[in-house]
């Protein structure tokens, strides 16, 4: 009949349709603020990351990128802005003092010898060793200067004091290349191949950091061994740089008067 349901008659579609309900929402308190909605994100962007901690958003992160870590400080310290820096000993002075200039120069010359350490290296010299061992005495050298007698408390002078034996090592070195070599006849200007003129420039080099060392010797700054290790090393690195050229083939050009 009209009353009856007829079966396998579709009901009415409004039946079918599921209840609509809307999206959830924040506190209104909490939308003011501008708080996005759980799992939302305004714009209708994909939901991000937190945001870093303090120390990473002020760049303290490690140098792959990742999180900061406490054995990755930072390179720049900001502690001489304006101009002055520290001793060994704590003290601050300004960055002319003839203790940083006698510093820097010493810093060149073990830059400098590493330079004519690659060079020579390529050439197959032997002798690669002992400049290896030269860088490494230098940083003792830098530690003395930077250890100012005057200031220097015992614990100080202990770690950073510098003996003769390097420079009697040297003088070894010197008197076996020596023996090696022809008698000096003329002036040598700087030559005899790249790995040859790259000691000289390290022997130049190595003369200007004694003229910076010497005057703090002379006032009681600095041990006198100092001051002798880089004499021998200039008279040492002038040898094998005649031993590199010799070894390599090279010619040695010497000085001739120029003519009127």
């Amino acid at each position: 009949g009209r009353d009856g349901a007829v079966s396998g008659a579709v009901p009415p579609r409004r039946a079918l349709e599921p209840r609509r309900r809307l999206p959830c929402r924040a506190p209104r308190r909490a939308r003011r603020a501008g708080s996005p909605s759980p799992g939302r994100t305004p714009a209708g962007r994909a939901p991000t990351s937190p945001p870093p901690p303090e120390r990473e958003r002020r760049g303290l992160r490690s140098p792959e990128g990742g999180p900061p870590s406490a054995r990755s400080p930072r390179i720049y310290t900001r502690t001489g802005d304006e101009g002055f820096s520290s001793t060994f000993t704590g003290e601050r002075r300004p960055k002319g003092d003839r203790i940083f200039e006698a510093l820097g120069t010493t810093d060149e010359l073990s830059s400098a010898i590493g330079l004519a350490s690659e060079l020579s290296s390529e050439k197959g010299h032997a002798f690669v060793e002992q400049l290896h061992k030269v860088q490494c005495m230098l940083q003792d050298v830098g530690s003395n200067i930077a250890t100012p007698l005057s200031s220097a408390r015992e614990a100080h002078l202990k770690r950073t004091s510098f003996s003769e034996e390097p420079i009697l090592e040297l003088e070894k070195w010197i008197d076996r290349y020596s023996e090696q070599l022809p008698p000096l006849r003329a002036f040598i200007l700087p030559s005899g191949g790249k790995s040859s003129a790259a000691l000289h420039f390290s022997r130049a080099v190595c003369r200007r950091a004694e003229r910076c060392v010497v005057p703090l010797v002379q006032a009681g700054e600095a041990d006198p061994n100092v001051a002798k290790y880089l004499n021998r090393l200039s008279d040492y690195l002038f040898v094998l740089a005649r031993y590199a050229a010799m070894k390599e083939g090279k010619e040695e050009k010497i000085y001739t008067k120029p003519k009127p």
